[in-house]
């Protein structure tokens, strides 16, 4: 009587998982460590405005949308993904060095909109290649694990800011950085490996025409959650604004990067549980959640004052609903896409999502300047509740033709 051998089970947490994961943690590192100095840099260095930041936030997002769908397409018409995400991390890691010379704050948004434009070519590659290294069954724990050692970097990032602060000049944090981000670019050089695909020799519009149409739907509430979820600078720099006449503005700043820094904790410690649930059951239901808990965030805002346990509170929020978009998002569109169209798919997703980041950055931006931060806030939570109502009620089918 024949014997058939079991088949292999295949390792979700292999080489190319790692050493995507890993420089995930080094260029959330580099991107951290100028992103929790920023808003203190703008205000106290440059003299700038609070819109400004909502400006640099949302223009460097808007810009950078076309090259998301672009490297996601291309990457598909050669077959090749390791190339692009490179370039992307090697992008993303000088740019935020060049804050360091910044006498003014739109040379600050010309350097994050470089920076943006690196982070887009590389974002819907990488998600790519981590949807082809991992199983069907076991997506949801790939992109959590990833998120994790992402997140673990946007957790020593604002550590180190923090305990430089008080030792370096600002603009120093920012050259420093940059050892982080070429440790990035390293590790998926020599550490990353992708498989050999037949090209799809379709042109960009034709590849996007052709995307499923549970797809397209789900890109729907997408879009209207991007335009709810403007950028986290904003948080540092609302906490900064409330604590600064208790605690003065260095303290508060240092208070501000401190708070960030524990949601960031926060959200190491729940994204691999959420992915691994998320696994296991209804992913849309998960996502719907994220954006729930995002209006919540906002909602809790409308009425924070400087008490500490209050903003505490908050920011831990904001590491459980980043946790838990960052993970489930990406792997509920990896069941509505083909394997062939995964980089033009990931790459149309990051560019909803970067016109939605454009949109709410610099809207939330002016509602503060003009109104008041509530008007800001109160926007983004009636957007981001009509979000997770649309998701929830809408009916996905896996990979149904365009």
């Amino acid at each position: 009587m024949e014997q058939t051998e079991a088949p292999k089970k295949v390792r979700w947490l292999n080489r190319n998982i790692f050493g995507m994961g890993l420089a995930s943690l080094f260029s959330d590192m580099n991107h951290e460590m100028a992103t929790a100095v920023l808003p203190a840099f703008l205000s106290s260095v440059l003299g700038a405005p609070a819109f400004a930041l909502g400006v640099i936030e949302g223009v460097a997002d808007g810009i950078s949308t076309v090259f998301q769908v672009w490297a996601g397409w291309y990457s598909d018409r050669i077959g090749k993904r390791k190339g692009l995400a490179a370039l992307g991390y090697f992008i993303t890691a000088f740019s935020k060095a060049s804050f360091a010379l910044a006498t003014s704050w739109w040379h600050v948004l010309l350097g994050r909109t470089v920076g943006w434009i690196g982070w887009s070519i590389r974002s819907p590659v990488r998600d790519a290649l981590l949807v082809e290294s991992t199983t069907p069954a076991t997506v949801g724990r790939a992109f959590a694990f990833h998120r994790t050692l992402d997140t673990l970097g946007a957790i020593l990032g604002p550590l180190i800011a923090w305990l430089l602060l008080s030792h370096v000049a600002i603009r120093s944090i920012f050259l420093m950085s940059l050892i982080p981000g070429l440790l990035a670019f390293l590790c998926v050089v020599f550490l990353v490996k992708e498989k050999a695909r037949i090209p799809d020799r379709r042109d960009t519009w034709e590849s996007l025409q052709e995307l499923p149409r549970n797809f397209k739907k789900f890109l729907l509430p997408i879009g209207l959650f991007g335009i709810a979820n403007f950028a986290p600078t904003l948080l540092i720099l609302r906490a900064q604004d409330l604590l600064t006449p208790g605690f003065g503005a260095a303290h508060a700043a240092a208070f501000a990067v401190a708070l960030y820094t524990f949601g960031n904790v926060v959200y190491a410690l729940v994204a691999y549980p959420i992915g691994a649930w998320s696994d296991k059951h209804d992913k849309k239901a998960v996502l719907a959640t994220g954006f729930a808990l995002f209006a919540l965030l906002c909602a809790g805002f409308l009425f924070a004052d400087a008490q500490r346990w209050a903003l505490v509170l908050l920011f831990a929020i904001n590491g459980i609903y980043t946790a838990i978009i960052e993970s489930s998002q990406p792997a509920l569109a990896s069941t509505l896409l083909r394997e062939h169209e995964h980089g033009t798919g990931y790459g149309a997703m990051s560019s909803v999502d970067g016109l939605g980041d454009f949109l709410s950055s610099i809207t939330v931006g002016v509602l503060w300047s003009a109104f008041s931060p509530e008007a800001g806030f109160g926007f983004a939570a009636i957007l981001a509740v009509l979000a997770a109502i649309m998701l929830y009620g809408m009916r996905l089918n896996a990979k149904e033709p365009a």
